[in-house]
């Protein structure tokens, strides 16, 4: 499959997770199109609460779709990555300091909470990164 053709049968995500440090990061990739996902239950949202706006971990693992508004997110080290309709988050950071969130883009944050079955495959696919640019 060419990555022209992989791009249509997949969905562009970020996800977050802990590190053995126990520091939150992120990294992207993608889910496929056409393969089943499978959660326990999905909750709609559109509050903000002040703990959100600070360093937290996620309260499970969970997948997270936005329907409406652009937030940036801060992982712990500092690092930001953006958020917006089109992109799933998987929120895989459940210990430590966490990440926080600020919206950057309209005046609300519509989103599905879907939390992972437990001991289901997630399907998520790190982008690779191209070997002949070398690391810095």
């Amino acid at each position: 499959m060419t990555v022209e053709n992989q791009a249509q049968h997949t969905i562009p995500a970020i996800r977050l997770f802990n590190t053995a440090d126990g520091s939150c990061t992120f990294e992207v990739g993608t889910l496929p199109t056409g393969t089943p996902l499978h959660v326990s239950y999905f909750e709609g949202q559109n509050a903000i609460f002040d703990y959100q706006k600070k360093l937290h971990p996620a309260p499970r693992t969970q997948y997270v779709v936005t329907l409406r508004g652009k937030l940036r997110f801060t992982v712990s080290n500092g690092d930001t990555f953006i958020l917006e309709p089109g992109i799933i988050l998987l929120a895989e950071d459940t210990q430590g300091p966490g990440h926080y969130w600020d919206l950057i883009e309209g005046d609300t944050w519509e989103r599905l909470y879907l939390p992972f079955t437990p001991g289901a495959t997630q399907h998520f696919t790190p982008m690779q990164q191209d070997s002949s640019q070398g690391s810095t």
